[in-house]
């Protein structure tokens, strides 16, 4: 199996207690290839990269973790994003962004897109979410849009996560056209009540329900005051809970590391609803570190088939 990761890495400021700043590197799809690979999924990250000393340092990141980078592009004279991360006493985190000339964002422009383009076809698993969408501009994401279509034209699957970032998207109907032609190509949906109310208002969850049945659907929305996540797989619809987590410290990366925790366990051959019982146990305890990545040390053993973690 072979399953890639489309995005965006940049470099990480997390605001400290005391107003420092600790600096790592993080990106949603990012996170989550690096906790597939915590899991023992075999994952590249396909990206675009500058050739300064930090993308020389995620680049080597990324390998430590078991990343591969087979189809990481370097563009000479480029350089990461960046972006800054505040938490509230909740814990609760909000994003301030400086990536406007980021390398990543030409990742589908020339020269070089056509052997990016005829790498991501040959996947087996693609997953990509709605900040990537955002990176690419409407040239960039055409031709993404037809590299997914050759890669399900030949039996390849889409993963696709709604993550919606209103400041990634200057102009909201161009937002909705580019999220109903992902959701349209995915064979599996991760979206949250919160992204579709802000993407189509009063139709929002009829946006991705209208889905069901020919693609497999992860609902993250609410249970009174609890998070709970519908699953939708073939005529099945249940609810499940996210059981008690010992402490919320940032939840940076909970969605990313769910994901993550959802497609190992289904890779592993889990039914659905088992599979986000483990995702949630991953993401309860992602959100008890600052920042977007956990020490290895505090990997929740998810009980995986096949796997040590």
């Amino acid at each position: 199996m072979r399953v890639a990761c489309i995005g965006e890495c940049m470099v990480e400021l997390s605001e400290q207690p005391d107003g420092s700043l600790a600096r790592g590197f993080g990106g949603d799809t990012l996170n989550t290839a690096l906790y597939l690979a915590r899991l023992g999924v075999a994952v590249d990250y396909v990206t675009a990269l500058g050739d300064d000393v930090w993308s020389d340092e995620m680049a080597a990141a990324w390998g430590r973790e078991g990343i591969g980078l087979g189809e990481v592009r370097r563009l000479p004279g480029r350089m990461p994003g960046l972006y800054i991360i505040r938490t509230d006493p909740a814990g609760e985190r909000s994003f301030h962004y400086w990536r406007d000339q980021a390398a990543a964002r030409d990742l589908f422009a020339e020269p070089g897109t056509a052997g990016t383009r005829a790498a991501l076809a040959a996947y087996d698993l693609v997953y990509l979410s709605g900040i990537s969408l955002s990176l690419y501009g409407e040239t960039g994401r055409a031709a993404l849009f037809e590299t997914l279509g050759a890669l399900r034209a030949r039996g390849g699957r889409v993963a696709f996560d709604t993550n919606y970032r209103p400041r990634g998207w200057p102009v909201w109907e161009v937002a909705q056209a580019a999220f109903r032609e992902a959701l349209a190509q995915a064979d599996l949906i991760f979206a949250s009540v919160e992204d579709l109310d802000w993407l189509f208002g009063t139709e929002g969850e009829d946006a991705v329900l209208r889905h069901r049945g020919r693609a497999e659907i992860v609902l993250k929305t609410s249970l009174g005051s609890a998070p709970v996540v519908r699953v939708l797989h073939g005529t099945s619809d249940s609810v499940v809970p996210a059981g008690p987590v010992a402490r919320v410290v940032d939840t940076t990366a909970a969605g990313d590391s769910f994901a993550a925790g959802y497609l190992a366990a289904r890779l592993a051959g889990l039914d659905p609803e088992a599979a986000a019982a483990r995702a949630h146990r991953l993401a309860g305890a992602v959100i008890g570190y600052r920042g977007a990545v956990i020490p290895r040390d505090a990997m929740p053993d998810l009980d995986l088939p096949g796997s040590r973690t």
